[in-house]
């Protein structure tokens, strides 16, 4: 006959490893958020200059719309002013 003991390790070690892999799972997660976050900061960055740029050499309605988009500004004389300083 063979007889079998539960032992705690078993258990203990189960709801270590559930743990952990929770605790991997959310930094994971806030890793992620972190790093989409900073990578939206930045496209809209480099969209801004792109903007800018066309504005310097075209200063057309539809540039004027998107950049008012990105910087939530309304007046074309604001929008001006920014990429002055934004391309210096």
């Amino acid at each position: 006959m063979k007889f079998e003991v539960k032992t705690q390790k078993d258990e203990f070690s189960k709801v270590s490893f559930s743990i952990l892999l929770s605790f991997a799972f959310v930094s994971l997660i806030t890793i992620l958020s972190i790093i989409s976050i900073k990578l939206g900061k930045i496209s809209n960055h480099f969209d801004m200059n792109h903007l800018c740029t066309l504005l310097k050499i075209e200063k057309s309605s539809l540039n004027f719309k998107k950049l008012s988009k990105l910087t939530n500004l309304t007046s074309k004389q604001k929008m001006l002013d920014l990429c002055r300083e934004f391309i210096r």
